[in-house]
């Protein structure tokens, strides 16, 4: 069993039972998945845009709680500043929040699992994880 960073788009296509999470199902099977701090940041923002009640925002508590949450903390914040002045200066710039998840990722050597790789697509070291066409 390894350890996946999973991206926001996967956890939120699971929690909402997409059939988009099909394809990832079998990638994520047998193993031990983790979110990145700003994930849970962005799955909150869009339950409170959206008007959530408190049934519906403690499903998503309760869904939460199946992962591992990677928290920041100094070096995290280091790699982050690393990934968005690489992306930067080669002139593909990254949004802070994928920059987040990206350097979640580096910071702690794990792969990601994402359905967005065009947004990850030119930083230094990061690895991917997406289903063969």
């Amino acid at each position: 069993m390894s350890l996946l960073l999973i991206d926001t788009d996967i956890a939120s296509f699971i929690f909402k039972g997409s059939d988009y999470a099909d394809p990832y199902l079998p990638i994520l099977g047998g193993q031990e998945l983790a979110l990145s701090f700003m994930t849970v940041a962005e799955l909150f923002q869009w339950a409170i845009l959206r008007k959530w009640g408190d049934r519906r925002l403690a499903q998503l508590e309760q869904y939460l709680s199946n992962y591992l949450i990677i928290p920041v903390d100094q070096p995290l914040c280091r790699v982050w500043a690393q990934v968005r002045a690489e992306r930067q200066s080669a002139g593909r710039p990254i949004s802070s929040q994928d920059a987040w998840i990206a350097a979640t990722a580096l910071r702690h050597d794990l792969p990601l699992v994402t359905h967005n790789v065009k947004d990850f697509l030119g930083t230094p070291n990061l690895r991917l994880i997406t289903p063969s066409p």
